[in-house]
């Protein structure tokens, strides 16, 4: 765990949040300032600063997180849906461990 990253204090139950799934790997929880209807991260419980830091010990994890993507997005009534990974600074990326967002419901989802 990193001592200072929010997606560490909410994978550990120190900050709370709207849970939509949870297993030994991942959680995934709404987003707080919502991009769209539907908006929820999907996070490693490992801590990794961004897919530029992974390698290929990360292959299953990361497989794990797009597979779980359309599984979840079902389970939000979601038909079809967009998925995004900032990565760096330059990339938009504002938290600092990796993170899916997964974005749905209505026609106006952010272009990106």
């Amino acid at each position: 765990m990193s001592t200072n990253c929010i997606f560490c204090k909410i994978v550990n139950g120190i900050i709370p949040s709207k849970k939509i799934y949870e297993d030994e790997d991942v959680i995934a929880f709404n987003d707080i300032n919502p991009s769209a209807k539907v908006h929820f991260l999907i996070v490693p419980k490992t801590h990794i600063d961004s897919l530029a830091s992974c390698n290929m010990q990360h292959q299953d994890l990361l497989g794990k997180l797009l597979l779980l993507a359309p599984r979840l997005a079902g389970e939000q009534g979601l038909a079809g849906f967009k998925t995004l990974i900032n990565t760096g600074v330059d990339g938009g990326q504002e938290v600092f461990h990796i993170h899916l967002h997964v974005l749905g419901g209505g026609n106006k989802l952010p272009k990106t």
